[in-house]
């Protein structure tokens, strides 16, 4: 059965990969970018059918259009995964004052899956791409009133994510299956090229873990967990995510956030 699949970050890495082997099963694929020329050549590769969506997801405005674009354009998806992400940036504080670390992997992501929630299949699932690399997160830089080097920034970002993959979870016990998944360290991903000089390792590795997380079997039953491709099981994620204080404190610092002003 074809499904409907939305790939935050899909013109390149991982999220390029996964969309042309899903779109090569037949499902169709909304392909979302920030640079129509790359969004254009994603689709030809891609190939298929696919949709094509242009979002900045460091802009929270452009966050919620590309969600009425889609839920005008559908009345039903069945598969989003957020892979779209970040490490370094020529500028690390957005236009609104927040790192762009925590706006892209941890804020974009969450406000695009509240507003596309109505329309996610409750047999469907999110696939949220965390990273091996978790670490506490400070709620003053969550908030915007402290900066972080890149990788303290990075690392904070993915625990936020993995901690309201976990919460929210709990608030959908019908469906859709929210889970977190590192896809593996360190893919030849142009994350890993500009971050760490290195050209990393096979990205199909990524890429099927998204598979089988997006469709397999093996992830009907496993919302709110953490998969780890590290390993290459469900793994407990680090041990912050698993604190209900700071989980508590880190959700509410992302609703304070994405709160509209008053």
């Amino acid at each position: 059965m074809t499904k409907t699949i939305l790939i935050t970050g899909s013109t390149d890495g991982i999220g390029l990969l996964t969309a042309q082997t899903l779109a090569a099963e037949g499902h169709t694929i909304l392909l979302h970018g920030r640079n129509p020329a790359k969004l254009e050549a994603a689709a030809k590769s891609v190939g298929g059918t696919t949709e094509q969506y242009i979002a900045d997801l460091s802009k929270m405005a452009e966050v919620y259009a590309l969600a009425t674009a889609i839920r005008e354009k559908h009345s039903q998806i069945d598969v989003v995964i957020n892979n779209a992400g970040i490490l370094k940036a020529p500028s690390t504080v957005t236009e609104d004052g927040y790192d762009i670390r925590f706006m892209v992997n941890t804020f974009a992501p969450y406000a695009l899956t509240v507003a596309l929630l109505p329309i996610i299949a409750k047999d469907g699932c999110v696939v949220n791409l965390c990273s091996a690399a978790q670490a506490p997160v400070n709620l003053d830089a969550l908030r915007g009133r402290k900066k972080l080097d890149d990788m303290g920034a990075y690392t904070q970002s993915k625990l936020a994510i993995t901690i309201w993959s976990r919460e929210m979870a709990k608030e959908l016990p019908d469906g859709p299956v929210i889970v977190a998944v590192n896809p593996a360290s360190l893919l030849a991903s142009k994350m890993v090229k500009e971050g760490f000089g290195i050209a990393g390792n096979d990205l199909s590795i990524g890429a099927n873990i998204l598979r089988e997380a997006a469709l397999g079997a093996s992830f009907a039953d496993a919302s709110g967990k953490y998969f780890d491709n590290d390993s290459g099981q469900f793994a407990q994620p680090h041990a912050a995510a698993l604190d209900a204080a700071h989980s508590a404190e880190v959700m509410q610092g992302i609703k304070d956030v994405l709160a509209p002003p008053r």
